[in-house]
């Protein structure tokens, strides 16, 4: 199927977007489980993430896209993530750039974002280094050389920047003050490295940038501020777009598991049914992953309605109207990552009694919806987030509820 003729010579409205959404995650369904192997990054299901103008779903029709809505967004990221996880994470630094460039005013914009955005590219970036005391500390710089700058440094974390056209980084300038630059990715002195390590996820090429006397022009500083009230929905919908793509996995889960029943797996020796979908223990573990998957769909349904409530807000210019909205998301969200955390995992493990010894085939590879799951839910302290949401309901505390890091 040649996925791009669904494509029009004008700009998709929102309903045809969301149209085009099943076809593409049945595209790169499609051997899925055997790129994780083989270890191939999933450069062909970006170019037709890009054909289909996927990533414009966010721009609202008074900047001239189609003006879906977050709820929108996160529940195609899910089902991505059913696809493949790897896809779905890797969109994560994109749309936390749409998201900012929406909200910030014209001013606060980086020259031509929404034009490129509509034009179909992509973002990424890498701001987290290695070897700091501190997590959040920046030892890259940038120093002025003529007209121009020179920026160096090496950074980590660089998810979804493979694939993209546009990636953002932070450095210390001559000032030591932290600044952002935004660049093509195929600037000289650029070198994105495939060298992330972790067990999961591992196709999201979630490894290291080198940046070596890379030039940036004076245009290019980025405009984008991190520790406003924008910056902190966007750091709310970080975290939420990182529970859809899990719970995507989790749904790929309760399909992997459906399918294996059915094509393969035999009812145990001293089982009293013939066949493996007639053995009550099967239907018993398919339908706790079903109710899990159905646990997880709900939450993160409901803090996407969350964060559409704060993008109201922001749209009514109402200060303590925004400020009552964010911690409501950033709440809706942290319940999510732990109704996640409990679920997800469980899943993930309950699948492998759905068999025997088979089902640990690596043919399978079905271990990597456990590794996925697991994986993303490594990137935020989940003790720490479950301890701020009873420190709250007990005493109405909100300190790290408004610092727009992990929340």
């Amino acid at each position: 199927m040649n996925i791009a003729k669904l494509q029009t010579t004008r700009s998709p409205t929102r309903e045809e977007l969301l149209a085009r959404i099943p076809a593409f995650a049945a595209e790169i369904a499609r051997g899925a489980a055997q790129r994780d192997l083989d270890r191939e990054l999933p450069f062909e299901a970006f170019r037709l993430f890009r054909e289909l103008g996927l990533g414009t779903l966010r721009i609202p029709a008074a900047l001239g896209g189609p003006g879906g809505s977050i709820a929108d967004y996160i529940e195609m990221i899910a089902a991505i993530g059913a696809a493949d996880s790897n896809v779905a994470h890797a969109l994560r630094s994109h749309f936390n750039y749409v998201e900012n460039v929406i909200l910030s005013e014209p001013r606060e914009r980086d020259a031509g974002a929404v034009e490129l955005i509509l034009a179909g590219k992509l973002f990424g970036g890498a701001h987290t280094e290695q070897g700091t005391a501190r997590p959040g500390q920046v030892t890259t710089t940038i120093v002025r050389q003529g007209d121009t700058y020179r920026l160096n440094g090496r950074k980590w974390y660089a998810t979804g920047t493979a694939f993209a056209d546009f990636a953002s980084f932070s450095a210390l300038d001559e000032e030591g003050q932290t600044v952002g630059v935004l660049l093509p990715v195929d600037r000289g002195g650029i070198k994105i490295l495939d060298d992330w390590d972790g067990m999961g996820q591992r196709l999201t090429a979630s490894g290291g940038v080198l940046l070596e006397n890379v030039e940036v022009f004076p245009h290019e500083f980025a405009m984008r501020g991190l520790d406003n009230l924008v910056g902190r929905h966007c750091s709310t919908l970080r975290q939420l777009h990182l529970a859809a793509s899990a719970a995507g996995a989790v749904r790929n889960v309760l399909t992997d598991g459906l399918a294996y029943v059915r094509r393969q797996a035999r009812s145990a020796a001293h089982s009293v049914a013939e066949t493996a979908n007639q053995d009550p223990f099967v239907q018993q573990v398919i339908g706790e992953i079903a109710a899990n998957s159905f646990a997880i769909d709900t939450a993160v349904a409901a803090a996407a309605v969350a964060l559409d409530r704060t993008v109201a807000a922001f749209g009514k210019g109402d200060e303590a109207g925004i400020e009552d909205a964010l911690v409501a998301s950033a709440l809706a969200t942290a319940r999510t990552q732990l109704v996640l955390g409990q679920l997800g995992p469980r899943s993930a493990e309950r699948m492998f009694e759905l068999g025997g010894g088979s089902a640990t085939s690596r043919n399978n590879n079905f271990d990597r919806h456990w590794r996925n799951i697991r994986t993303v839910l490594n990137h935020n302290p989940l003790l720490h987030k479950s301890r701020v949401v009873g420190d709250y309901l007990l005493n109405g505390t909100t300190t790290h509820l408004k610092e727009g890091r992990v929340f």
